[in-house]
């Protein structure tokens, strides 16, 4: 069997699916979209796509080719347009983060792919990761007991220029998705609550605020801490962000990398307690990292059946801790994140 699928959105970010599609022999691109024509036959002519019909609008695409999949590497503000078009049409859709650019919107595009009975997901790459599996893997094994306090960083000084320099919420609603994300998946709880503030410090190139914290209630009885600058200059984290986990018999570091340092406590007496240094044994290579993680779980699903791990349904939960940080920075109140 064979998936012929449309990409739509030939911009920045389509290399990073391309270089995945290419490796994936069950899938043939039948068409590319994009406002600008030119972006689509550059990169038709970049990844030696052949013979691909190429329009401006994704209507005339999905009336000519009728794929079976769309893919849509669109901006935010288009995606519910993109993939209400593409659930209409009997595609299933995977796109781009974040979901949508409202919850209004994001809920509209669960609701059509549960209409549609198609299968509907998004792009949250740090997911597949074997560093991020390894620390699952780990805090599933009891061996330190139960996680109840999780804090993640999140550092860069980011020159992008562009539309970025001038967005409102630049952080929490262009970045932050994905580290939210995150926390959900290591923890393995949803969010019920969130406090969050924003600032823009005296030195920042953006026109709005640029930094935020939050603190999250979760499920299971966990409170996460988020703290993020994108005009923090010098001794920067992770893109996948630095975190501390703390556990009732412990506490996990991981630099959002390959490296984690682990201290169990041992002793029993002292105002100090003793504490001896543990091993985390990896998860093992993953096939399908990334980009190509999260496009390969959602094929196979499209074409053997089951649940992608980023389904719209789940995925809806980490927007909706995006959203109610902003509310809350905005009413400087607590929020209840509701999805």
């Amino acid at each position: 069997m064979e998936l012929r699928y449309v990409l739509a959105g030939c911009g920045g970010i389509s290399p990073a699916w391309f270089n995945a599609l290419q490796r994936m022999p069950f899938v043939r691109c039948a068409g590319l979209v994009d406002i600008k024509k030119e972006n689509a036959q550059k990169r038709a002519q970049e990844f030696k796509l052949g013979e691909v019909l190429i329009e401006a609008n994704l209507s005339a695409v999905l009336k000519k080719v009728k794929p079976d999949v769309v893919f849509d590497c669109t901006l935010p503000e288009s995606h519910v347009d993109i993939c209400i078009q593409a659930l209409d049409a009997g595609c299933h859709v995977l796109g781009e983060k974040p979901l949508a650019d409202t919850m209004e919107n994001a809920k509209k595009i669960v609701k059509k792919a549960a209409e549609t009975k198609k299968l509907h997901a998004v792009m949250q790459n740090r997911r597949f990761s074997a560093s991020i599996r390894t620390l699952r893997k780990f805090i599933e094994s009891g061996v330190m007991g139960r996680l109840h306090t999780i804090y993640s960083d999140f550092f860069i000084g980011a020159h992008f220029g562009g539309f970025r320099d001038k967005m409102k919420h630049v952080l929490l609603l262009d970045m932050a998705i994905h580290t939210f994300d995150a926390a959900r998946f290591i923890t393995a709880s949803d969010p019920l609550s969130v406090l969050a503030y924003e600032w823009n410090p005296p030195s920042s190139w953006y026109a709005h605020d640029s930094s935020a914290c939050a603190i999250f209630n979760m499920t299971n009885d966990i409170v996460y801490g988020y703290r993020g600058s994108w005009c923090a200059e010098g001794l920067n984290t992770s893109w996948e962000s630095h975190w501390r986990l703390i556990f009732e018999k412990g506490t996990i570091l991981w630099d959002g990398g390959k490296n984690f340092k682990i201290q169990k406590v041992v002793g029993t007496e002292g105002f100090i307690r003793e504490t001896k240094d543990l091993e985390m044994e990896p998860y093992g290579e993953l096939e399908w990292e990334g980009h190509a993680g999260v496009i390969h779980n959602f094929i196979d699903c499209v074409m053997n059946g089951g649940v992608p791990e980023t389904v719209g349904t789940d995925n809806i939960r980490s927007l909706a801790m995006v959203h109610s940080a902003i509310e809350s920075a905005i009413t400087g109140k607590k929020v209840e994140v509701k999805y």
